[in-house]
């Protein structure tokens, strides 16, 4: 069985890379629009001729402000890509505690890394490593100059030279592949809905907590109105943040890792050792302390326990990663 389809998969990567740069602004868009209608509904409440509240929506109004408000979002939005574009590398190492590796620290990772970028005639990676003793290893990066394979200790120690081979061979098809591209990218956006997530809940606190009393029945309502606003403001933006992390994982196929396991064993030329590496890796998989599902679709294995009960079940139904025993499977009979 030979590793085919390569050029299809970049294509792909990157056709969704773009995708996800066109999409992105349009959804945080629709998020200020539903927050000016929801402002602007609430607040323009009046009493009918039976003393009932009645709330209306001015469109007018909402689309007036929104459009105003277009040039800000996406001014906001590109500048916060470009400083995470620029700065993906730091940030997958401070989350992960990984660090550089020098030449003279481990010249065995240097060499099968050399030997196997001038088999395929790639530029050769950053290497960093994670003082880790369990096992796992990924590759980041959105262009050649942040471009990088991390590793942790404990495979560094535990798999043999065939066995690494296999592992980096398969993180060095990922970045062939343009994974790590789409990968970051999608990183990147979520961590963008997760901070503005963190905003509305921190300003819903503070509302619940520290709104300023009741001096009057009219600052009691308004208060009580500010509430509600924010509440639903709060709910909508979860609901809409929770849609896109689950498009962002639909858009990051499972055959992902299949194709960096062909690619990786045709890259190598020995598809067991691969599989033998996976299964050691599986076993005991290390970077659980990372504690972040999106920076984890990074991980050759993706370490279970970041979810319990119910979220478990969600986890696997969304999950980036296929079943590692079907992919030795796989490779034991390539």
């Amino acid at each position: 069985m030979k590793y085919v389809g390569m050029y299809t998969q970049v294509r792909r990567n990157n056709m969704l890379s773009v995708l996800l740069l066109l999409l992105f602004p349009c959804i945080m868009l629709g998020m200020i629009w539903v927050f000016l209608a929801l402002v602007n509904y609430f607040g323009n409440g009046y009493y009918n001729e039976y003393g009932e509240v009645v709330h209306q929506l001015d469109a007018e109004t909402v689309n007036y402000y929104f459009v105003s408000s277009v040039p800000y979002v996406l001014v906001g939005v590109g500048v916060w890509f470009v400083i995470a574009y620029f700065a993906n590398s730091s940030m997958v190492r401070n989350a992960t505690g990984a660090r550089p590796l020098e030449r003279r620290e481990n010249p065995r990772v240097y060499n099968i890394v050399e030997n196997l970028c001038m088999t395929c005639n790639m530029d050769m990676p950053k290497i960093n490593v994670v003082d880790d003793p369990q096992l796992n290893a990924f590759a980041s990066g959105i262009d050649k100059n942040s471009y990088t394979v991390t590793v942790t200790t404990g495979l560094l120690r535990l798999l043999n030279d065939d066995e690494l081979e296999g592992v980096i061979a398969h993180e060095l098809t990922h970045i062939r592949n343009r994974d790590t591209r789409l990968l970051i990218t999608s990183i990147i956006f979520v961590g963008i809905v997760s901070t503005i997530m963190s905003l509305v809940v921190r300003m819903m606190y503070n509302m619940m907590w520290f709104g300023g009393g009741g001096r009057s029945r009219d600052n009691e309502k308004n208060n009580g109105l500010g509430i509600v606003v924010v509440l639903l403001i709060g709910a909508v933006c979860c609901a809409i943040a929770y849609f896109f992390t689950l498009l962002t994982r639909f858009a990051i196929s499972r055959k992902r890792e299949y194709m960096a396991d062909a690619g990786g064993a045709e890259l190598c030329g020995n598809p067991r050792a691969l599989a033998s590496a996976l299964r050691k890796i599986s076993g005991n998989p290390g970077l659980s302390h990372v504690n972040r599902d999106d920076i984890a679709q990074l991980f050759i294995v993706h370490p279970q326990g970041f979810s319990q009960g119910m979220m478990s079940f969600f986890s696997s139904l969304f999950s980036t990663h296929p079943d590692t025993e079907k992919r030795i499977e796989i490779l034991e009979q390539f």
